[in-house]
């Protein structure tokens, strides 16, 4: 089979997440198959801060990437950011499966127990990712979402050192008993970051609930999807939410980024 080409879409950019981006790459060639190249690009002003607006201005960068990594001859492209904003609009924009970290961790749980939880990063995020729950039908599956306190920035410091990193592993625990005593069999970080981080914990769990690492998950589902596109054709539907838009469309959203 033809190489696999992937683009994987970061929210944060290489001049404020060196650590992170260097420690991906590394993470992302171990993982995929023989002959599967994995480009990560970053958006600037990266998502500094925890909160929709901020979401919302990621999601449209992110979208034009997506379209730009379509024409730029990739087969695949990866949404890395646990929130998934603009997950849906990309879909519709492109012909390329688009496959993101939230999702893709979210199905993947319910393969592995029947009530999954997920500790976020900060309590603003808390509100969006039921939103998100209920977005993808799985209310009766995710059934928790507790949250740590740090800003999307500061948590990169897990990667600093030991010390840094031993806190991030405790405070992440102290949220997630709570969800496991409330029937939670499955811990979901909610975020790349933060799954990056617990990447080199073997059997990482908190009372015997495993703790999953979406970043494999996610590009194993590109890999999958790029795999089945060539064996049989299969793309998302063109019915309902990921209708494609003429093209005048599309070079109309590249071309006026301002809504003002």
């Amino acid at each position: 089979m033809a190489p696999i080409r992937i683009c994987y879409q970061s929210y944060v950019d290489y001049e404020n997440g060196a650590t992170y981006w260097d420690n991906l790459r590394a993470h992302l060639a171990d993982i995929v198959d023989e002959g599967t190249e994995v480009e990560v690009i970053g958006i600037t002003p990266f998502d500094s801060y925890a909160h929709p607006l901020v979401e919302f201005r990621c999601a449209r960068e992110m979208i034009a990437q997506a379209i730009q990594a379509e024409r730029d001859g990739f087969d695949a492209f990866i949404v890395g950011h646990f929130q998934d904003a603009g997950l849906y609009e990309a879909r519709s924009a492109v012909d390329i499966p688009v496959v993101a970290l939230g999702e893709a961790s979210m199905l993947y749980s319910c393969q592995l127990g029947q009530q999954s939880g997920i500790v976020t990063i900060n309590p603003r995020f808390i509100p969006w990712f039921h939103h998100q729950i209920g977005k993808y039908g799985l209310r009766e599956r995710v059934t928790g979402v507790h949250a740590m306190t740090f800003e999307p920035g500061q948590i990169l410091e897990g990667f600093d050192s030991e010390e840094n990193f031993q806190e991030v592993k405790r405070l992440f625990a102290e949220q997630s008993k709570p969800l496991v005593a409330q029937g939670c069999d499955v811990l979901i970080p909610g975020g790349g970051i933060p799954m990056l981080l617990f990447a080199k914990e073997h059997n990482h769990n908190v009372d015997g609930a495993p703790i999953i690492n979406g970043i494999p998950i996610v590009t194993k589902m590109a890999e999958m999807a790029v795999k089945l596109r060539r064996l049989t054709g299969l793309h998302v539907s063109r019915t309902s939410d990921y209708i494609r838009p003429p093209p005048e469309v599309i070079e109309e959203f590249l071309t006026h980024p301002k809504g003002l």
